[in-house]
């Protein structure tokens, strides 16, 4: 074990008992080791710390007050206190503007998400080993003697669901790894899985699975070299490019000769990946898509493949303007993370209600267009993104008739090309009033061959949650004013809609946070799941 040296550090009447290694100037990062709660302690961390400082970081572990060696009762710890602890042991021991890496470990991810908030720039690798956050109303409140306030804050049922510490982590660019470990009795799944999505969004993120760990994360990693090893080996990955080392290099192979990536942009709006646009130094750019959340890396492989053939299929076709493919690394061979670099469009998402009668007579006619393709080899075959038993909808009548609804055999189609993600926020446009434009149509990757109806059925579900059922429901008038090909009638296109519609139960949450990106901050859960229900219940009552 490397050397550590420890020390009192006195705060708030308290004296709080510091380890610390390693040494060097003040440009190293200094990696902030935060135990968790209950009997947690600095000391379990050490052979944690002691790794960190054997790869050259400066290092520092703490008992916070109550626990370990730290003076102070448990019952009078917050999470506010935690926060003001740990900030004072920084401030005191990390110089002055250094780099900070912050580990925090289950209730220590509040900690780390606060401290992230505090530090800003300065952080550039967060670790959480099987985390919690809370609900903001929890983060005054003493800790006490397990059947007080802070308890009852912390156990009502999705409660941590409004967790600003979420907006931080989501907000947070640089490295991010969370450990997760296989059997959690402390933690709830859908803790953890928020606090994926929320790392996936603009961080290099990586998910680091400890199969055959509990909970007690410290302690895990104490006693297993190799799982630990591992652990700081992917916190410290491509430190000082934010973790993008190698998708940086492969990016520089791939542009013109003597071209090089003048800056970087992180896009807005994205669900599935991360988008960035790359600013080269003759003033052109790039967009490079970039799967980071562990479903879409695990399918990545055939969905970028698909997306850049199909980008080459469109290449120049009059009338869908796509982007032109420049290159894939679908697998990841060469990337962190699978990659797919194309060609730059002008123009904009829209989601706002100005020029909307005009816009969605555009997304109409744009949409016949796509449909007319005819590729030499089809896509394919649609995928249902749901089904009766997956449906997760509010009790009551309406929703059962929609769910029974599916409970048939699909109905009969003549299948043609679907772009089978069309929607506001993948259609870019330029100008306004009468020079309103569409300049691009993006997000390829999930191409198929299956019903007209599937791609109408998903604009108008976009549509209806966006601006109000009416625009959902009259979605199918404008496209068939455009040309469109035939739609079912009746009860076959009351399956096509509720298959799309019903994925989005209860409350659109898969399309509310681009959206909110957008700057839709009005489209809560309730205006969402108010707006589908009203959008069924015209569905039912019109084709039903």
């Amino acid at each position: 074990m490397s050397e550590l040296s420890s020390f009192g550090h006195d705060h708030d009447g308290e004296r709080l008992n510091v380890v610390y290694g390693g040494d060097g100037g003040a440009d190293l990062p200094t990696v902030v080791l935060l135990h968790g709660a209950g009997n947690g302690d600095a000391r379990r961390l050490l052979p944690l710390l002691a790794e960190f400082v054997a790869r050259g970081c400066r290092g520092v572990a703490f008992d916070f007050s109550g626990h370990g060696e730290s003076t102070g009762a448990l019952r009078e710890l917050s999470l506010r206190r935690r926060f003001e602890q740990a900030v004072a042991v920084i401030d005191a021991q990390v110089p002055a503007g250094g780099p900070l890496i912050l580990v925090g470990f289950s209730m220590s991810g509040q900690t780390v998400a606060d401290l992230a908030r505090h530090y800003g720039k300065r952080v550039v690798a967060l670790g959480l080993c099987a985390p919690a956050v809370y609900a903001d109303e929890a983060w005054d409140v003493p800790f006490g003697t397990g059947n007080g306030r802070f308890s009852e804050i912390i156990r009502r049922p999705g409660g941590w669901h409004a967790a600003s510490a979420l907006d931080v982590l989501r907000a947070y660019e640089g490295r991010a790894v969370l450990a997760v470990p296989g059997t959690d009795t402390v933690i709830p799944p859908a803790v953890t899985e928020a606090v994926q999505d929320a790392l996936s969004t603009r961080a290099q993120f990586t998910r680091l699975e400890l199969p055959d760990a509990g909970h007690k994360l410290g302690l895990w990693l104490r006693d297993h070299a190799g799982d630990r090893r591992d652990f700081v080996d992917a916190v410290l990955t491509g430190l000082g490019e934010g973790g993008w080392t190698a998708t940086n290099a492969w990016v520089a192979k791939q542009l013109p000769q003597d071209r090089t990536v003048r800056g970087t942009t992180l896009l807005r709006g994205g669900s599935s990946s991360q988008m960035r646009a790359l600013a080269l130094d003759d003033g052109t750019g790039l967009v490079l898509r970039t799967f980071v959340k562990p479903f879409f890396r695990r399918h990545a492989p055939g969905l970028l493949t698909r997306e850049a053939a199909v980008l080459g299929l469109l290449a120049g076709r009059d009338g869908i303007p796509a982007p032109a493919p420049v290159a894939v690394d679908a697998d990841g061979e060469h990337c962190d993370h699978p990659s797919l670099l194309m060609s730059q469009l002008a123009g904009r998402a829209r989601v706002d209600d100005e020029d909307l009668a005009a816009r969605l007579d555009l997304l109409a006619a744009q949409l016949v267009r796509i449909h007319g393709v005819v590729p030499d080899e089809r896509p394919r075959r649609y995928q249902a993104w749901t089904s009766p038993e997956r449906v997760r909808a509010r009790p009551g009548a309406l929703w059962e008739r929609a769910v029974d609804v599916l409970r048939r055999e699909p109905p009969e189609y003549e299948g043609c090309f679907l772009h089978r993600d069309f929607h506001p926020g993948n259609v870019l446009f330029t100008g306004a009033g009468e020079d309103l434009r569409i300049s691009g149509v993006v997000d390829w990757v999930e191409t198929s061959w299956g019903p007209a109806d599937l791609d109408v059925a998903h604009c108008s579900t976009a549509l209806a949650l966006l601006h109000g059922p009416e625009h959902g429901l009259g979605f199918r008038d404008r496209y068939e004013a455009h040309g469109g090909r035939p739609l079912a009638d009746g009860p076959d296109q009351l399956y096509w809609r509720l298959l799309d519609a019903l994925h989005y139960a209860p409350d659109a949450a898969g399309l509310a946070g681009p959206w909110r990106e957008l700057g839709r901050t009005d489209l809560t859960a309730e205006v969402l799941g108010d707006r589908l229900q009203a959008y069924v219940d015209g569905l039912m009552e019109r084709y039903g």
